[in-house]
């Protein structure tokens, strides 16, 4: 089997259950730019020089491929993703990346002056938290965009997550930019 099916070759791709959409479709453009998030995510992952960086990154992207799971589901398909998929972006997920907002920022990941620039600092993990960043607002709105439309997003914890998300990662930028020796 090789990955160049050629199925895609007229402009649509395929979702889940069969389902095959135009490669322009808002579902489409909300999936990859969860997926384009999910690949931002790998440089911090291995450039991390802090602690936290390093054990909220591999967790998120676990539960973005979830979430990417969620949105590839065609609408009125989402029992049937449900009963192999049971894990869904819900409150406990919002709450987890509060939690660590709460965490970040009494430990000092709000130390800066003005605004803050990425890259300024010279520490590449930092740079790569901001792009990171940029790519979650970017896959927000995509989803955002994917809910103003009839078939919807079904699970509107999908956007709060993202919204979480892009906070926790630009504390993450600080954080990263102000290390130290763990």
């Amino acid at each position: 089997m090789s990955i160049a099916t050629r199925k895609g070759d007229q402009g649509q791709t395929d979702l889940l259950f069969g389902c095959r959409l135009a490669k322009s479709h808002p579902r489409v453009h909300a999936l990859g730019a969860v997926d384009e998030l999910n690949a931002a995510l790998g440089p911090l992952r291995i450039a991390a020089a802090r602690t936290e960086t390093k054990e909220i990154v591999p967790q998120v992207q676990r539960w973005l491929i979830g979430l990417m799971g969620e949105l590839a589901t065609p609408p009125g398909a989402e029992t049937r993703y449900a009963e192999t998929h049971p894990d869904r972006i819900s409150t406990p997920n919002v709450l987890w990346l509060d939690d660590r907002v709460a965490k970040l920022e009494a430990g000092g990941a709000l130390k800066f002056q003005g605004w803050a620039l990425p890259g300024e600092a010279g520490v590449m993990s930092g740079a790569y938290a901001d792009l990171a960043r940029v790519a979650c607002r970017r896959a927000e709105r995509s989803v955002i965009d994917l809910q103003g439309t009839p078939d919807g997003v079904p699970n509107e914890e999908i956007i709060r997550f993202l919204n979480r998300l892009s906070d926790v990662l630009w504390l993450l930028a600080r954080w990263e930019e102000q290390q130290t020796t763990e």
